[in-house]
């Protein structure tokens, strides 16, 4: 007898006795966990004789398998001839997998290491949080499963899920914790640490009492789940946070790694059978997208949702793309085989130029609007067809790519712009949504996140095309998205140019653009249209400012700095990068203050009426240098958090982020790279004091001239429309109002005038 229902997948792991398992969230309320038989095929491929020896040695191996010669499509060199290796025991096949490989290393392997989700996803057809129709025979075997909607449903039916917070006092490393608070949506519960037999048993009876779909922590990775652990083997106590108690914790290594020039830190793991478990502190981009953004990557990419909490927007990507890869039935390597191609140097200047950046136009500019390609990069893949095996391959239909001299094929869709078109056409029909939308609507904060998700999914595919590891990478690809990013972007400028406009800046994937009597959205309305005829790409406004500053660099005035400026929109909000308020390592105490000053230029109608706001911002500035010098500031106001970029051993000068590391180190805690240290600049050596040390520090040994001088250099940007720099911002805090005589540089330049008493800058032409 079967018995037909419907409801959300959960959760579905291997199981070593019974197939896999798998959980659902019935419409009627239930938690249920049904056994599937579900095989799981890899293969081979190499010589004749080295299949038929691996053949005979799978023969003797005890785990049940299934041989078959047969055919499948590689992506990059068509049919291939391979060994089908399918084992009956999804829990076997993996190990039987990496025994066989270090027996016969010299075989390429194929569909090897396809996490079992998106096995059984492509399978299927379904994905995490999919609402399913299910039969079921009476011993809660899953016969069939089938989806009732779209992983890119607009408004997908939501299942009821359970939420489940765990938190400490406080920060474990900073301080010894007292007590965990854990909250239901019924109910508060604070538990005493030092009391730890109590602790366990009332923490199991909240667990089975409440019975969560997620747990969600702080420190739940880090500090938690290892802690109750220790306590349960010290205490006798049995203690398992599981759904499936048959089953323990997975339990994840802390590794640190190099990528995208920067060293990240990922902290150990914790992850649960039959429910979920998040820490929001360990989880990869969950400070920009939070749960509602996890539970969208999650139904996309078809990775389980603690595990895509924990894995970075690329690791997403290369999911979708394998899932991509197994409904064609292309055959996913087990390693990247695929070799740059050889080119001369003539070659590689032409083809490794990245993105074009112009350089804006150093000073205060009024009614710029900026304009923005949506998605530009993921766009131009799906658009122009670009795929690791569609360029340089010349077909019938092939185009060629701009300036790197090579052909894009055309005769069929590539593998890359199958999976990015849905993504790019959800994203833009939720921003769309957004569009319709007030801030303060219910609607809108769920949305903006689930924008937010896919946005960074799309941001790291190009990354992908030229990543070494990618399974479907390829650096041609990859030149060829930035080859035609670059024409497409002059292609808007000289659109822009030919209606009349002036182009201040442009940068990767926008351009800022102004043109006398234009200061309405409706009157850059006709340049938008222009872009989108020409390039044939999405485009928006992202606003029109009031007026917008491009900083110089701070080395040399006249040196513009792509990425740092700042401006006012008309709607009176504001845009900073590369300003102190927007850097990570600022303490909050300067952000703020720059921030303050922003807003008061902001109050501003108009670039003429900036200077009005000066005495109000010297006063603001006052006030809060005499804060600082009379202790009032909070000392957490005054933290400084930093990025250790290596072990503190191969520091040969050590930074102020190593000095502080060294501190804790001297206590045992110790640092990885890629983790960030918060500290703040004493008087005296070594410089700086650790946060995370037992005892505080005393507030009359902070070294207030260095804050001093952050501040003055943070107002100094921000005070730049008025011509103001660090020397004169002083001597008028001081009293004096006489202007600065600077010095102005020989040679041909292009005069940009400044508001202040300090006259005009001349900036370097070209």
């Amino acid at each position: 007898m079967t018995i037909e229902s419907t409801g959300w997948l959960l959760d579905l792991y291997e199981d070593a006795e019974q197939g896999i398992k798998v959980w659902v969230l019935g419409e009627d309320g239930r938690r249920r966990c049904l056994r599937h038989a579900f095989a799981i095929t890899f293969y081979a491929g190499g010589p004749a004789e080295r299949l038929r020896q691996a053949w005979r040695y799978l023969r003797t191996q005890p785990v049940r398998v299934r041989l078959e010669r047969t055919q499948r499509e590689d992506l990059f060199s068509g049919p291939k001839t391979v060994l089908a290796v399918q084992v009956r025991n999804a829990a076997a096949q993996f190990g039987l997998f990496q025994e066989m490989a270090r027996r016969f290393p010299d075989l390429d392997y194929y569909d090897a290491d396809i996490p079992l989700a998106l096995r059984f996803g492509a399978a299927y057809d379904v994905f995490p949080l999919a609402r399913c129709r299910l039969v079921v025979d009476a011993d809660d075997r899953l016969q069939q499963i089938a989806a009732l909607d779209s992983r890119w449903e607009l408004d997908p039916s939501p299942p009821p899920l359970r939420l489940l917070t765990i938190m400490p006092d406080v920060d474990p490393f900073h301080a010894a914790p007292a007590s965990l608070v854990v909250r239901s949506e019924r109910a508060v519960y604070r538990l005493e640490l030092e009391r730890p037999r109590p602790l366990l048993v009332n923490l199991a009876a909240i667990l089975s009492r409440h019975d969560p779909d997620l747990l969600l922590t702080n420190w739940g990775d880090t500090w938690l789940f290892p802690y109750l652990f220790k306590l349960s083997e010290a205490c006798g106590i049995p203690f398992n946070p599981n759904r499936d108690t048959s089953r323990g914790v997975l339990q994840i290594k802390e590794r640190s790694y190099f990528t995208y020039g920067q060293v990240v830190y990922r902290g150990q793991q914790t992850h649960l059978y039959g429910r979920w478990h998040i820490d929001q502190l360990n989880a990869m981009m969950y400070g920009e997208y939070r749960l509602q953004g996890v539970l969208e990557q999650a139904r996309v990419t078809g990775l389980p949702v603690q595990e895509i909490a924990r894995k970075s927007p690329g690791s997403g990507i290369t999911a979708m793309q394998m899932q991509t890869a197994l409904r064609r039935g292309v055959l996913v390597p087990y390693q990247k085989q695929e070799a740059e191609q050889f080119k001369s140097a003539l070659d590689l200047i032409q083809a490794d130029m990245g993105g074009l950046v112009y350089q804006p136009l150093i000073g205060l500019h009024e009614h710029v609007a900026e304009i923005d390609f949506v998605s530009m990069y993921p766009s131009i893949m799906a658009h122009f067809n670009i795929s690791p095996e569609t360029v340089g391959v010349y077909g019938q239909e092939a185009q060629p790519i701009p300036q790197i001299g090579i052909r894009v094929k055309q005769e069929r869709q590539g593998l890359v712009p199958e999976t990015l078109r849905p993504l790019l056409e959800m994203r833009l029909a939720i921003k769309q949504r957004l569009a319709t939308l007030e801030r303060h609507d219910c609607r809108y904060a769920p949305y903006k996140a689930r924008a937010s998700a896919l946005k960074w999914l799309l941001v790291v595919c190009f990354g992908y095309l030229g990543y070494k590891n990618a399974r479907f990478g390829r650096i041609e690809s990859h030149q060829a998205v930035t080859a035609y990013a670059r024409e497409i972007l002059l292609q808007a400028k000289e659109t822009a140019e030919d209606l009349g406009f002036t182009v201040l800046h442009m940068y990767v994937d926008g351009l800022w653009v102004h043109k006398p009597g234009a200061s309405a959205v409706p009157d850059f309305q006709p340049l938008l249209e222009a872009i989108a005829q020409n390039t044939h790409l999405p485009i928006a406004l992202e606003g029109v400012y009031r007026w917008v500053m491009f900083l110089p660099s701070r080395m040399d005035r006249r040196v513009p700095v792509a990425n740092r400026y700042f401006g006012v929109f008309q709607d009176g909000s504001i845009k900073v990068r590369g300003i102190e308020a927007r850097r990570h390592d600022s303490a909050a105490f300067i952000a703020d203050i720059q921030m303050e000053v922003l807003q008061r230029l902001a109050q501003a109608p108009d670039g003429c009426s900036l200077p009005g706001c000066l005495p109000d911002i010297l006063a603001l500035l006052r006030r809060r240098l005499a804060d600082l010098r009379a202790g009032r500031v909070p000392l957490e106001q005054l933290l400084v958090s930093q990025t250790l970029s290596r072990e503190l051993t191969e520091y040969r000068t050590p930074s102020p982020a190593a000095r502080a590391a060294a501190q804790l180190e001297a206590l045992g805690k110790h640092l990885r790279p890629g983790q960030r240290i918060r500290f703040i600049y004493m008087l005296g050596k070594p410089g700086v004091r650790a946060w995370d040390l037992p005892t505080p520090p005393d507030p009359a040994t902070v070294d207030v001239s260095v804050y001093q001088k952050l501040l003055l250099r943070a107002a100094s940007a921000a005070l730049a429309p008025l011509g103001l720099d660090e020397a004169e911002i002083q001597m008028r805090l001081d009293g004096c109002t006489q202007p600065v005589m600077r010095l102005k540089p020989k040679g041909k330049g292009t005069r940009v005038k400044g508001i202040g008493g300090s006259g005009e800058w001349l900036v370097a032409s070209g």
